[in-house]
């Protein structure tokens, strides 16, 4: 009898780690839930690419997107020509974030993959404020609304589906007279 239990208590073990890979293999990272969804975005107040401050108060009435990203993101590379048409559109302001990166290396990237998209780009350094977001890694999107709630959470490149779904409602809301 306990011959057979230790000849079946492995082959029991393989078939709970085989599902739960299954199970790990069938889910989207870039659905990944944030606590921040339907809250206030932190507050944010860093020094930017140019030396100045940017406070996020100071983005209170407008719909805006946080983008999170870095020289090292190989992902990063590939949102970077939709954020730059974006920019080129002037419909919302779009704040990067420079996630635990130098200052240096941020200037270099842009240079280096058609220029700058963002009206702002604040540093995080040392990751402080990606943490205050829920930050998983880079790129992560946030859209956040006109009364500063985070309305949307998008790990992974940005793109046109993106943009159609969870930008363009948010500002036609605004410009139809609404904070969200």
């Amino acid at each position: 009898m306990n011959r057979k239990l230790i000849l079946i208590l492995p082959i029991v073990f393989l078939i709970f780690l085989a599902v739960l890979l299954a199970k790990g293999l069938q889910s989207d990272p870039r659905k990944l839930d944030s606590t921040r969804v339907g809250k206030p975005a932190p507050a944010v107040a860093l020094t930017t690419l140019d030396g100045k401050q940017f406070n996020s108060q100071s983005m209170q009435g407008k719909v805006w997107l946080l983008n999170v990203f870095a020289s090292w993101c190989s992902a990063c590379v590939i949102e970077h020509p939709k954020l730059m048409q974006l920019a080129e559109q002037h419909r919302l302001p779009l704040v990067g974030l420079a996630y635990k990166d130098k200052t240096s290396d941020t200037v270099t990237w842009l240079k280096q993959h058609g220029g700058n998209p963002y009206d702002i780009i604040a540093v995080d350094l040392d990751g402080r404020v990606g943490i205050e977001y829920g930050v998983y890694g880079v790129p992560e999107t946030f859209v956040i609304d006109g009364e500063g709630k985070v309305r949307m959470r998008h790990a992974g490149p940005v793109d046109d589906e993106f943009i159609a779904q969870h930008v363009e409602p948010l500002l036609l809301a605004a410009s139809a007279g609404g904070a969200k």
